[in-house]
């Protein structure tokens, strides 16, 4: 991917719908800004500087370099943004959770639009007298957008990076990756990779002690302090470790917190939820019909928990779309 070097190849970073963590991820990369900054010319970064979508269409067609799309596809306007920067992209990167996988936002797949739009717009804590609604559905060439889709759904991804967001040293890592490709010194990963994260798992990571599982209970955080030291599962908390693919360090259960499976299905899953539950299956305690029950409502919200970054993306959206 060597550079002519006629003039600096071009940065773009979008964000469709998604709570804005993976441009702070990006901030807190600290002093690689300025090697951004030195090798690319940030051609259109919505949140950072003063762009508009005709900028982003007067650009000739494969224009821009590298562009970190992150956010899922909500709306016409995702939809049409995800059109426009594949086109002037040549590197187009699935950047976070809300883009590779629908992350939080796509739980509301769950749902219809009508339940949606009257919780948002119409519960007793919204000011809206004059009963505003959007529009439910958009007609495109390719179909009505009704639910939540990964931008993989949308269109060709380069690359895919997860995490909610992605550590910033990950991103500092693939940064400068492409930056050494661009000068002829290094080579990418061959396309339709995930970059920036591991190949194994979070508990590979976790330096937690880990002995046989027997869960007779599931326990939440808020009803007791549990052992630093001890595998998070083994006493009773649901970690998503076992499923979720490494990267980050096993940040969360290093601080005395589960993983909650931000980085996605481990390399091979196909489904991280799937694979999360025939984990928690294995390790129940118990072979009474009635005994596995009881230990399985201690399991709050199953849907949340075991989809809560990748339902859009699962093998559940088959029955959806």
């Amino acid at each position: 991917m060597a550079h002519n070097g006629e003039s600096k190849p071009k940065f773009a970073m979008y964000w469709a719908a998604s709570c804005g963590g993976c441009e702070i991820a990006v901030l807190n990369t600290h002093e690689l800004i300025l090697e951004v900054d030195a090798n690319f010319d940030v051609v259109f970064w919505p949140v950072a500087m003063d762009a508009k979508y005709h900028d982003v269409e007067a650009m000739d067609d494969g224009s821009i370099t590298l562009c970190l799309f992150n956010g899922a596809i909500r709306n016409d306007e995702n939809e049409e943004m995800a059109h426009l920067l594949r086109r002037k992209s040549q590197l187009l990167v699935a950047f976070g959770s809300c883009a590779s996988e629908g992350c939080i936002p796509g739980l509301a797949n769950l749902y219809s639009k009508q339940t949606m739009l009257d919780t948002a717009f119409s519960t007793i804590t919204t000011d809206n007298p004059g009963a505003v609604r959007p529009i439910i559905a958009y007609d495109m060439p390719e179909g009505r957008i009704e639910i939540l889709r990964t931008l993989d759904q949308v269109v060709k991804v380069d690359y895919s990076m997860p995490g909610c967001p992605p550590e910033s040293h990950q991103i500092a890592a693939v940064v400068r990756l492409v930056i050494d490709a661009l000068h002829g010194n290094a080579a990418l990963p061959p396309r339709g990779a995930v970059i920036g994260a591991g190949d194994s798992t979070v508990c590979d990571e976790c330096r937690r002690t880990r002995s046989e599982k027997t869960i007779t209970e599931f326990r939440r955080m808020a009803t007791f302090q549990p052992d630093p030291v001890q595998c998070l599962l083994e006493q009773g908390i649901l970690c998503s470790g076992m499923a979720t693919r490494s990267g980050c360090d096993a940040r969360c259960p290093s601080a005395n917190m589960p993983c909650i499976g931000c980085y996605g299905p481990a390399a091979g899953v196909v489904d991280q939820g799937a694979r999360m539950m025939s984990a928690v299956a294995s390790v129940i305690g118990g072979n009474d019909p009635k005994e596995i029950r009881a230990i399985m409502r201690g399991i709050a919200d199953p849907a949340g928990t075991f989809y809560r970054f990748s339902l859009p993306s699962s093998l559940l959206r088959h029955a959806k779309v």
